[in-house]
């Protein structure tokens, strides 16, 4: 399901299917999890793109509240008001890219536009990590499954492709993804990797490499169509809160 590529720089990615400052401000596992990938270690620089929620002042407040001067050195960048006219020297000089949550087409769309996508991909190509929640964990992949358009939830197929197959957050958060999810891969969707808030998969260049999860239940799934049957296989998941 998930092909290695050919090393350059250590490159990870961590997709989130919930978790983080935005859901569990009070449980910082998962960004702990992601600050400690960043190549440096003391105050990594930590870039929110809040592009899937048009930008929101409040969630980039809440990101700063997350990420104080003691914990990071914290930026964001904002394209509806764009005032960053080298994004790809911009998001290279980072250490980690965080992705908010919202419209994961709107975001991609946007991205595009803005020649986003082809700065963020030299940046995980210079050992930058990516990682986000729900939008921001669905761009990584080919494919995705998505509200963007409304309800019923349904197949996004314009992912930065980063990692092989498709990604849907909030398996068990959300009642109506998992029976959306049966009916596309019934119908020839890509290989899922399906993941209950609180869970996060770690991709070291397109491989995974492991699940870790802010919540001691939280869990991840492989989904695929099997000889005709959907198959759903559990993946381990690393509890980040086990021995403390």
């Amino acid at each position: 399901m998930w092909v290695g590529e050919s090393r350059m720089a250590e490159r990870h990615i961590v997709a989130m299917g919930g978790g983080g400052f935005s859901m569990e401000p009070r449980n910082p596992r998962l960004d702990d999890f992601v600050l400690s990938l960043a190549r440096r270690k003391r105050h990594p620089r930590v870039c929110f793109v809040g592009t899937a929620s048009g930008d929101s002042d409040s969630y980039i407040r809440r990101f700063h509240e997350a990420f104080p001067p003691s914990r990071a050195a914290a930026t964001h960048l904002t394209l509806f008001d764009r005032s960053v006219s080298d994004l790809k020297r911009f998001v290279m000089e980072q250490d980690v890219i965080y992705v908010g949550g919202g419209n994961s087409a709107n975001m991609l769309a946007v991205w595009h536009l803005h020649g986003l996508d082809r700065a963020l991909r030299a940046a995980w190509n210079a050992g930058v990590v990516m990682a986000g929640i729900s939008a921001g964990a669905i761009c990584w992949f080919e494919d995705g499954v998505t509200d963007s358009f409304g309800m019923p939830f349904r197949a996004l197929n314009d992912g930065l492709g980063f990692v092989r197959g498709a990604c849907c957050p909030h398996y068990d958060g959300e009642k109506e993804r998992r029976p959306v999810l049966m009916r596309l891969i019934k119908h020839g969707f890509a290989s899922t990797l399906a993941l209950d808030d609180g869970a996060a998969a770690h991709f070291v260049g397109a491989r995974l490499k492991e699940v870790v999860s802010s919540r001691p239940k939280a869990r991840a799934m492989s989904v695929a169509l099997k000889r005709g049957v959907i198959v759903e296989t559990t993946i381990a998941v690393r509890y980040l809160g086990a021995g403390k």
